[in-house]
């Protein structure tokens, strides 16, 4: 999957070391074995192989750089699903959304604001940590703690996406109960927020309630066109 990709990554490497064409053919076959990771955390990845085998190239030793990938990979790529994919993508997508909704043109530039500067220091930061560290440059992920950061940063989302629903809830225009608004809609928004609650105390993933409620405010919508 992405073994070729991290194989290209080596090259620059292997052309500093000024490496012999067997050694540097040995290195590259060692990680054409199959590599699937988060991309954002491809990186620290890298940043430690790299150093980990310019040391057994000063040292004249096998590498063994190859198993050290394949551990990691896979702890990487469900850190990096729960944190960007599951909550933090999510999260500045909503607040873009809430941004078209207030007629804000630049919404869009906005949300990769929010969401660009985060994945690129993961990167670049994770690189740097991982070839400085070598074998232990998965403590600068470890000590990011992604997984905690991705809870807070889900019941902000739902706190976001409640404010929303009563936003609209008082625009007439797309609430059915647009004109009786006050009780019943706050109901209906803290109804809403004890609903998410449950679906994720169930372990239903945050993205599946972004997509339902998006759809619920289609109907919504529908709803009050009819109307």
């Amino acid at each position: 999957m992405q073994n070729m990709g991290f194989g290209m990554a080596l090259i620059p490497m292997i052309r500093e070391l000024r490496l012999q064409k067997k050694d540097a053919v040995k290195i590259l076959t060692a990680h054409l074995q199959m590599f699937n990771t988060h991309p954002y955390l491809s990186a620290p990845i890298i940043g430690s192989i790299v150093r980990l085998e310019e040391d057994h190239v000063a040292k004249g030793e096998n590498s063994d750089t190859a198993s050290i990938r394949q551990s990691l990979m896979a702890s990487y790529a469900a850190i990096g699903d729960i944190f960007f994919w599951g909550a933090f993508r999510p999260f500045a997508a909503i607040v873009a959304v809430l941004l078209v909704h207030i007629g804000l043109a630049m919404a869009p530039v906005i949300f990769l604001l929010i969401y660009t500067p985060a994945h690129l220091w993961v990167r670049l930061k994770g690189f740097i940590e991982g070839y400085r560290k070598g074998k232990t440059g998965f403590e600068f992920i470890r000590a990011l703690n992604l997984p905690a950061a991705a809870v807070r940063i889900r019941w902000i989302t739902l706190m976001v996406l409640t404010g929303l629903m009563i936003w609209l809830a008082r625009d007439g225009g797309y609430w059915p109960f647009g004109e009786t608004y006050g009780v019943v809609a706050k109901l209906i928004a803290l109804a809403t927020v004890m609903l998410c609650y449950i679906l994720i105390k169930k372990g239903i993933s945050q993205v599946y309630i972004v997509y339902g409620a998006v759809l619920a405010f289609v109907i919504i919508s529908w709803t009050g066109w009819i109307s």
